[in-house]
């Protein structure tokens, strides 16, 4: 049986998400200033480019970031509250009922 999760309380549930939301605005911020860094990369290097080509930069170094940015900041609001401790791991059913030595490798 699944134990309780920190998450369950409004207040901590609360405190969590608004540390999300405070990562998620600075990596925002970070991802804005590595996309006009690269931009201007590319115009300094003058080289003959289209402004397709702009609009591809920035869309894959924004998408790729704020998708890095959002599952690690939600492993840890996971780790970081306790959530990942109150899920039920069957592996302790399988210890106590074959006992943890059968599960050890031969190796």
């Amino acid at each position: 049986m699944a134990r309780k999760s920190p998450l369950d309380d409004p207040e901590k549930a609360a405190f969590a998400w608004a540390r999300y939301k405070k990562l998620m605005r600075a990596m925002l911020g970070v991802t804005i200033l590595t996309v006009l860094i690269a931009w201007a990369a590319i115009a300094w290097s003058e080289l003959p480019v289209s402004p397709h080509f702009f609009i591809a930069v920035a869309l894959g170094i924004g998408f790729t970031m704020m998708l890095a940015s959002a599952l690690m900041g939600l492993i840890f609001l996971s780790n970081g509250t306790g959530h990942d401790e109150s899920i039920h791991d069957p592996r302790e059913d399988a210890d106590r009922w074959y006992g943890s030595d059968k599960r050890e490798s031969k190796d």
